[in-house]
C-alpha cells in the first residue's frame, strides 16, 4: 500500500459535502459584508433584504407570479413538515418513497399523523417506485431528486394536469440544478444550503393557487404548532410570502443567500446552473462507465441524479464480502481521500447501500471532479491491497 503512487493532480476544492454543500467559487466573508448585523428582521431593512431573497428566488427558479414563495424554518425538512401537517387529511394521500428521507414522509404520514387513508408506495435504493401506479385522486408526496439514492424523477409527465389531489415535492437536491415543472406542482421545498451552498437552518416553502385553497378551505383534525401556521381566520397568512417570517431568521444566512442568487444570475440563472450540474455528473458517468469496480446505484441513467451521486462498489471480492465488511472498505476508502484533503464528506447516507456519495451541484468546480477521479482508483486499490 505504501507503494501505491498518488495522483499527480489534486482538486483545487476538496468539499464535496451533499449537505451543506461547497460555497460558490470564490466565495470570501466579504461577501457578507452588507449583512445587517444586529438589526432586526422586522425592521425596513431586515424585510427588505427577505423580501429580496423571495423576488430573486421567483426570477432565478422561473416560479410563477401567482405561486407564493416564504422563508420558513428548520431548512428543508421544517418546510416539508408545515406542508404535511397542514394540508394533509382533506383526501387519501398516496406516499413515495425509494430512499431515506422519502421514506421519513412516510414515518410523519402514517405513524405521527396517523392517516388511515395513506397508500405507500416503495422502490428499493436505486430505483423508483411504479409512477404508472399512483392515484392522483389522492394527494401525492414524493421527492424530486433522492439525495441518499442518486435516483430522480425524469420530468413531472407522469403528474396529470387534471389531477384531483395535491401534489407536495420536496425538491431540495434538485431545485437550482434541475428542471421544475412548476405547473404539475402544488407545493414545492427546498433549502439553500444544497445546491447553492448556503447556510443551514432555513428552508423555502412554495404553494400554487391549488395548495392555498386547500389551507383556506381545510382544517386539519390535529392542533398545529405556531411554528406551522400557514393561515389565521381561515385566510393564508400572505405577510410569510412577502418576507414577514414566522419566527427569527439568521440575516448572516439570508445575505449569504442573497450572494448565491446573485452569482447564479450573473453565470445566466437557471439554465445555466443545470449544465454546470450536468457537465459535473457526467464527469463521474464516464468514470463509472470506464472502470469495472464501481457501479452507479441508480440503475437506469435517465433516473440519475446531477447532484447527489451515489455509487457502489462492485468488484467481485468486495461484492462477496459481508455487509458489514463492505461497508467497513468504503468507508476506509473514504477515510483514505478525508486524510489526503482531497475529498471530504463523500460517504454513503448511513440507510444507504455502503459506498460513495459524491455532490455535483453547480458551486463544485468541473475541474475539481476531474481532479478528483483518479484518487478514486487510488483509493480503492490501497484499501484492497490492505485486504491482502
Amino acid at each position: 500500500m505504501n507503494d501505491l503512487k498518488t495522483p499527480d493532480v489534486r482538486p483545487d476544492n476538496p468539499r464535496f459535502s451533499s449537505g451543506p454543500c461547497a460555497k460558490r467559487p470564490g466565495w470570501t466573508p466579504e461577501a457578507l459584508r452588507d449583512a445587517p448585523l444586529g438589526r432586526s428582521h422586522r425592521a425596513k431593512i431586515g424585510k427588505a433584504k427577505l423580501k429580496q431573497a423571495i423576488d430573486k428566488t421567483r426570477s432565478v427558479l422561473g416560479v410563477p407570479a401567482d405561486y407564493r414563495i416564504g422563508i420558513v424554518p428548520a431548512s428543508d425538512t421544517g418546510a416539508v413538515e408545515m406542508a404535511l401537517w397542514s394540508l394533509l387529511g382533506a383526501r387519501g394521500v398516496d406516499m413515495l418513497a425509494w430512499e431515506s428521507f422519502g421514506a421519513g414522509w412516510v414515518t410523519d404520514v402514517v405513524k405521527q399523523l396517523k392517516l388511515a387513508n395513506a397508500r405507500t408506495l416503495t422502490a428499493p435504493y436505486g430505483e423508483l417506485p411504479d409512477l404508472g401506479a399512483i392515484d392522483f385522486n389522492n394527494d401525492v408526496v414524493f421527492t424530486w431528486n433522492g439525495t441518499t439514492s442518486g435516483v430522480r424523477v425524469p420530468n413531472a409527465d407522469f403528474i396529470p394536469a387534471d389531477r384531483q389531489g395535491l401534489t407536495i415535492c420536496d425538491a431540495t437536491s434538485a431545485a437550482f440544478a434541475q428542471k421544475l415543472d412548476f405547473s404539475k406542482l402544488d407545493v414545492v421545498t427546498f433549502s439553500w444550503q444544497k445546491v447553492l451552498g448556503g447556510e443551514g437552518g432555513h428552508g423555502v416553502l412554495i404553494l400554487g393557487p391549488r395548495a392555498v385553497e386547500r389551507l383556506e378551505s381545510y382544517q386539519p383534525a390535529w392542533p398545529l404548532p405556531k411554528i406551522f401556521r400557514l393561515t389565521k381566520g381561515g385566510k393564508l397568512i400572505e405577510g410569510i410570502f412577502a418576507g414577514e417570517t414566522i419566527n427569527t431568521p439568521s440575516m448572516l444566512c439570508v445575505e449569504d443567500y442573497l450572494d448565491a442568487l446573485s452569482w447564479a444570475e450573473s453565470l445566466g440563472g437557471l439554465d445555466a446552473l443545470v449544465a454546470r450540474a450536468d457537465a459535473n455528473a457526467a464527469v463521474i458517468h464516464r468514470f463509472v462507465e470506464s472502470r469495472d469496480w464501481v457501479a452507479n446505484l441508480a440503475q437506469r441513467p435517465e433516473t440519475r441524479s446531477n447532484t447527489s451521486v451515489c455509487l457502489v462498489i462492485t468488484d467481485p471480492e468486495i461484492s462477496s464480502l459481508s455487509e458489514e465488511q463492505q461497508s467497513a472498505f468504503a468507508k476506509s476508502m473514504v477515510s483514505r481521500l478525508d486524510k489526503q484533503a482531497v475529498a471530504f464528506d463523500i460517504g454513503a447516507y448511513r440507510d444507504a447501500p455502503a459506498g460513495l456519495r459524491i455532490w455535483c451541484g453547480g458551486t463544485v468546480e468541473t475541474s475539481d471532479l476531474e481532479a478528483l477521479m483518479p484518487w478514486l482508483d487510488w483509493a480503492f486499490e490501497a484499501e484492497k491491497a490492505a485486504l491482502a
